[in-house]
């Protein structure tokens, strides 16, 4: 069986990812794939990894599991969604690093799913950006108190990506940028179904529903019945011009207020994540999808 994790990150998809894969599960039912609900295996699985410290697991472990998270008889892809996989917020940034353990959490649902193909899919974000969004889900604790003892200017992504690489060798890893997502929704959303480029499915257009005025969707809407057939490639395009003019500004501008950031740091912060992007494009085993 393909295990699909996708674990994130915090503050970068709100469950919108698990909520369209479940308008999509009859679709991935009939290609032998399954989404279920969070609830069947969230709080399972997290059990069932607190457990792992304690001791070894029973001989049937694996499959007890899959019975109580699927419904029907064990499809050939499995897509479980979970931004806590790798820890809740307020530890998700601690002693310089993003996700401290992240790899040991992974380790051990690959030793839990031994036999089976794992692969990690994560969403990633500016740290300007994420630092802040992150630091509101844990509204009891200041901000320095938040951090950790991490200087947020030496936070990177991709050395989340390499000590994952460095203990898992072998696990395929597919991540994209937050602030892509509204021009490749739908292509992230097939990559994770296992379905071809192009194939239709339902929610394809959910986030631009967010962002855009009811006007422009509309519009945009009219435009792609008119022109039936597009490449992922001319979609993109058009996605980008009707936001350029469309677009809600309270929906897709973020204002950051951190103490003592100025707009030097946010500058820095974001030329550095392009900068961490670009080395993460290289990284061996990992694939970066992008407009």
């Amino acid at each position: 069986m393909k295990i699909i994790l996708h674990a994130g990150a915090h503050a970068t998809d709100e469950d919108r990812v698990v909520k369209c894969l479940l308008k999509n599960s009859g679709l991935l039912s009939g290609r032998n794939a399954a989404v279920p609900g969070p609830s069947r295996y969230r709080s399972l699985i997290r059990d069932t990894l607190a457990a792992m410290d304690e001791g070894p697991l029973a001989p049937d472990a694996r499959d007890l599991i899959l019975d109580a998270i699927i419904e029907s008889d064990h499809p050939a892809r499995l897509i479980l969604s979970n931004e806590h996989f790798f820890g809740v917020p307020k530890i998700a940034v601690t002693g310089g690093l993003f996700y401290p353990g992240a790899e040991t959490k992974l380790q051990k649902l690959c030793d839990l799913f031994d036999g089976d193909s794992v692969e990690l899919y994560l969403g990633l974000r500016n740290p300007a950006t994420f630092l802040p969004a992150l630091h509101a889900l844990c509204p009891k604790m200041s901000f320095q108190d938040f951090l950790g003892g991490s200087d947020p200017l030496q936070l990177h992504w991709s050395e989340l990506l390499m000590r994952i690489r460095t203990a898992l060798p072998d696990l395929p890893i597919t991540v994209w940028c937050n602030e892509d997502t509204p021009l490749i929704w739908a292509e992230i959303l097939r990559d994770l179904m296992g379905l071809p480029a192009g194939e239709k499915i339902t929610g394809g257009f959910d986030l631009l529903t967010e962002i855009m005025t009811q006007d422009g969707m509309q519009r945009f809407r009219t435009y792609l019945k008119s022109h039936p057939v597009m490449s992922d490639e001319q979609k993109r395009r058009v996605i980008s011009a009707f936001l350029d003019k469309f677009a809600r500004p309270e929906a897709i501008e973020e204002e950051i207020d951190v103490p003592g950031w100025t707009g030097e740091t946010i500058d820095y912060l974001s030329a550095a994540y392009e900068q961490d992007v670009a080395r993460i494009a290289t990284l061996p085993g990992l694939r970066l999808l992008q407009p």
